[in-house]
């Protein structure tokens, strides 16, 4: 049953449909794109961001420019002695932010890595009041300019897509950007599948619906339909791993399976029972992360992998396991 917001929402865009179907596309656009207020959106999250306050703080932050927003970057490193010279960049999903990935942050560390976490535009301690995969990308390119280059990128949720398009090379006006390893966690494969909810969502007629869609060609350069990812990262052959939960009721997990489909050098590691957002801090998840990352692959020379004893023996099931010595 739709909440009101949602139908006085779709009153409006009815009323703006009527008079024009492209302006409400626009409009639609303009709404979608538009980031909410930085303040915890609810208890629960108050909580947790109060727990991970002392650790951020610990952190070296560092903020850069890109047209419309000040970015925060912030760096964890390792101790000189267990520095392995490796540097990971970690990108949160939409209504999230770094200070929710410091238990994948901390897990990098121990393992020898500097990570570097990156509150996208108007999320976190970033400035800016739009968010869409252009601008992340733009973000992601100040982070690699500044810090890198890395040796893996890892993006939760919409920071999956951002970093396939970073390292794909997606956005025509930002350079590609390609780390020698990737890690999309509980991320959608398709950009078009989100643009058709929100469609759904603002009630849009056919007509706005073509209109909100075009104003991705505006923005990037390209059609919303070279965002999915068998047309993004199809000549995209770096190892990657892919990790999501059956359980996910946000981001369904057979957006999993169609990333792990483009090809062998894809790994596909199910997280059952952390659904959507607990899936980040999740020890079993943390250590795969560093695990992976930790091996030596295409240009690289990574150590091996050095974790607390706290997380050395991931709890997966056993398809996971086998969709690990398949896929490998």
């Amino acid at each position: 049953m739709a909440s009101l917001l949602e139908k006085i929402t779709r009153a409006g865009f009815r009323i703006a449909d009527a008079v024009s179907p492209e302006r409400a596309g626009e409009l639609a656009f303009r709404l979608f794109t538009r980031t909410r207020s930085t303040k915890p959106q609810s208890e629960k999250e108050r909580i947790a961001l109060e727990k991970a306050r002392v650790r951020m703080a610990e952190a070296e932050t560092v903020r850069l420019m890109i047209p419309g927003s000040v970015v925060a970057t912030h760096v964890f490193r390792p101790s000189v002695t267990d520095d392995n010279g490796g540097r990971v960049l970690i990108v949160h999903g939409y209504r999230s932010r770094s200070d929710h990935m410091v238990a994948m942050a901390d897990t990098l560390v121990a393992a020898g890595f500097t990570a570097v976490c990156l509150d996208l535009p108007g999320h976190g301690a970033s400035t800016g009041r739009v968010l869409h995969l252009p601008k992340a990308v733009e973000a992601i390119d100040a982070a690699w300019r500044q810090h890198g280059p890395f040796d893996a990128f890892v993006g939760h949720s919409f920071g999956g897509p951002s970093v396939l398009a970073a390292a794909a090379g997606a956005i025509l006006h930002v350079p590609r950007r390609q780390p020698k390893r990737i890690v999309t966690i509980a991320a959608p494969s398709d950009m078009g599948d989100v643009f058709r909810w929100a469609g759904n969502f603002f009630g849009l007629s056919p007509a706005a619906q073509r209109s909100f869609e075009s104003q991705v060609m505006r923005v990037a350069g390209r059609p919303l339909s070279e965002f999915r990812v068998d047309r993004m990262a199809h000549d995209l052959s770096v190892p990657m791993l892919v990790i999501h939960a059956e359980d996910d009721k946000e981001v369904a997990f057979e957006n999993a399976r169609t990333i792990s489909a483009l090809g062998s050098h894809v790994e596909l590691f199910r997280a059952n029972g952390y659904g959507h957002r607990r899936i980040v801090s999740a020890p079993p998840v943390t250590a795969a992360v560093a695990d992976f990352v930790s091996r030596a692959g295409t240009g690289g020379d990574i150590v091996g992998l050095r974790l607390p004893a706290s997380v050395q023996s991931p709890m997966v099931d056993t398809d996971a396991r086998e969709d690990s010595r398949r896929l490998a």
